[in-house]
């Protein structure tokens, strides 16, 4: 459903809430249902469980303080220390702003939804009166307790440890969850996250208290995810996103449940001369990052989204070891060093390792989460996808788990569907070493493609070592006792090129086999600066290659269209901002009209047309014909192998 209205959640109005909550950290009382007190007990998680269920010493209400329990844990873990340690003093105050939080939910949903009144007039209700009330406070306590345990992941999951499967193996899961009523909600939530954390095994040190919070208010989501289609009357959640003022901080719905916590990644700062080689890779990085840049925040749009030089998606690739890595890090680095410059908000989104779920619809669960984000207009986005053969296989091919496949699934709704949304300030790079092994939709949905192919000539091979022996001749000098050069500098190649007709050279050659004998084939009845030869040279291709298709001539013309944006914004821009990022939209659009013509006047159509299909075809060819060719040279080797082990074993005797 749209989310069509965003409403304030007021600092002073979450003010008036605080007692309410600390007072729930101080006591809340519990009484455990049956099924949880004789939870079946198996070997991994009986000590934990058992203690979990008799966890209220033999009478059935108990009481339990969570500010009490963390006062023990300090004594326990740092008995020296007078102030409360700054671990678990922050994990208290993030509970607390979570319950706050939550409060101010549920009270917004209860006057929203009608509930306030029901309350009011509690003793008048009929049979279906009070059928519509139970529901709603169902409704109510789920909704609350999701965004308490959302806020809390969202201030605390920056703290935590990166890696929290060792805790995620000690946590036993949630015995029981109430939504019968608010209270009981609460009451129940913090009595077991209570009683985890007086247990000796959970806590072994401070930073272990964070860790484990985000591990029990993620399950504690997960929980009431898998209770949310039961619920009722939810309209009045899904139809609208609370923002916290002063904050990046929202909840919109139910579904998006990180966009409020994507944070950017840390990463390795490079610049883009440290590169070697890469020519091809560092211009499109380069001009992707530019084309980023000019995005409008008040328009909401990008003015090289109407010139046609805007990629949302696109694909790097190459053997491994040419610098894969390196080259996110440096879009990373250039393109946040030119946001806090230009005083713009930039999230580094890289897929995490760990989408693929062995639940099912786990995995779309987490790819939505992870595509979320770049939805949101207020900031730009760089989201790179690593290896991306791991996650985003070919769905035909044997042995691919349903994982990869909702995941695929996700992704080309995002990306072009009903939910694909670009403002053009978010571009999602696939990254591989094996593009052959990406499942054709996906291809199919790269606007923009290089190759990555590392050190290439001897000027790079020079520079590559230079990079190496330089650190040593710094530390050391006169320890590299060797001959320079005469007639080169060193990194003088690695700079970036001027636009992409330097960088192919004019080649408008093919260089796979199949498709120079397709191109002249069709050559012979057709000058290439005829409409018709393209239109023979993409019939005879889809021959050849039955999945080209319409989609790929609409990437070639995207191509097309990014050699005519093909043009360096003016370095004055960058140094005085007013003059052109700062401008509104209209008057960028119209600046880069302007040089987009100066442009256009040094360039021949029809060689770029022919330079840019002849790109795209060759890539076409290699991609479909490596997985032959691998499979070919593994069994010319294995037959290698064989007959040299005869000789070998013959010789022998």
């Amino acid at each position: 459903m749209e989310h069509n209205s965003t409403f304030p959640i007021k600092l002073t109005e979450l003010d008036m809430l605080r007692d309410e909550a600390s007072s729930y950290l101080k006591s809340v009382q519990w009484e455990q249902g049956s099924r949880a007190k004789n939870k079946d007990k198996d070997a991994k998680d009986e000590s934990i469980l058992l203690y979990l269920s008799r966890a209220n010493s033999g009478s059935s209400v108990d009481i339990t303080s969570v500010s009490k329990t963390i006062l023990a844990l300090k004594k326990r873990l740092l008995p020296d220390s007078v102030a409360l340690p700054i671990h678990l003093n922050q994990t208290l105050y993030a509970v607390q702003e979570g319950i706050t939080l939550g409060i101010w939910i549920k009270d917004s949903y209860y006057d929203a939804s009608g509930l306030s009144s029901l309350n009011e007039n509690k003793s008048a209700l009929d049979s279906n009166g009070k059928r519509e009330f139970e529901s709603k406070m169902h409704t109510a306590t789920a909704f609350m307790l999701f965004s308490t345990a959302y806020k809390i992941l969202n201030d605390l999951k920056p703290f935590a440890s990166d890696d929290l499967s060792v805790m995620k193996q000690k946590f036993a899961g949630i015995p029981e969850v109430s939504l019968l009523s608010p209270l009981k909600g609460i009451a129940c939530s913090l009595f077991y996250f209570d009683k985890y954390l007086g247990h000796p095994e959970i806590v072994k040190s401070d930073k272990d208290v964070i860790d484990f919070t985000v591990v029990y208010f993620e399950a504690l989501i997960g929980e009431i995810q898998l209770r949310k289609s039961s619920l009722e009357y939810t309209e009045t959640i899904e139809d609208r996103t609370y923002k916290l003022e002063k904050s990046e901080f929202a909840i919109s719905g139910w579904n998006n449940v990180f966009s409020g916590t994507a944070k950017s990644i840390e990463f390795n700062k490079i610049k883009f001369e440290q590169i070697v080689g890469n020519r091809d890779a560092k211009h499109f990085a380069r001009r992707l990052t530019e084309r980023m840049l000019s995005y409008d925040f008040t328009a909401k749009k990008n003015p090289f989204q109407e010139l046609g030089g805007f990629m949302p998606v696109f694909m790097g690739y190459g053997i491994p070891g040419t610098g894969k890595s390196m080259l996110i890090a440096a879009i990373a680095t250039r393109l946040k060093e030119h946001c806090d410059n230009l005083e713009i908000p930039f999230l580094f989104h890289p897929m995490p390792d760990t989408l693929i779920s062995t639940f099912q619809g786990g995995s779309a669960e987490k790819m939505v989460e992870w595509m979320k984000p770049m939805q949101d207009p207020a900031k730009l986005i760089f989201a790179p996808i690593d290896d991306a053969e791991n996650n985003l296989q070919e769905r035909t091919a044997q042995g691919v788990s349903a994982g990869v496949k909702e995941v695929i699934g996700v992704f080309l709704r995002y990306t072009e569907g009903a939910y694909a949304v670009n403002y053009g300030n978010s571009s999602i790079g696939l990254f591989t070493n094996l593009p052959e092994m990406l499942d054709k939709a996906v291809i199919s949905r790269v606007q923009g493609r290089f190759k990555i192919d590392g050190a290439r000539t001897e000027h790079d091979f020079l520079d590559q070592d230079y990079i190496w022996w330089n650190k040593l001749n710094q530390s050391l000098p006169d320890f590299v006792n060797m001959e320079n050069p005469e007639s080169y500098k060193y990194l003088s190649d690695q700079g970036l090129s001027k636009n992409m007709g330097e960088i192919l050279n004019t080649s408008s050659k093919p260089s796979e086999a199949r498709v120079h004998a397709i191109c002249d084939k069709v050559e012979a009845k057709f000058k290439s600066n005829e409409h018709l030869f393209y239109a023979n040279l993409y019939q005879e291709m889809q021959k050849a290659f039955p999945f080209f298709s319409s989609r790929d001539v609409r990437n070639i013309q995207s191509a097309i269209s990014l050699r005519l944006t093909d043009f360096d914004l003016e370095e004055s821009w960058f140094e005085n901002p007013e003059t052109y990022f700062k401008q509104d939209y209209d008057t960028k659009f119209n600046m880069l009209q302007e040089v987009m013509k100066g442009n256009m006047k040094g360039l021949d159509f029809s060689e770029i047309r022919r330079q840019e299909v002849v790109r795209y075809l060759d890539n076409v060819a290699t991609i479909a014909d490596t997985d032959f060719k691998r499979k070919v040279d593994a069994r010319v080797n294995q037959l290698n192998i064989e007959t040299a082990a005869r000789k070998t074993f013959e010789n022998g005797i």
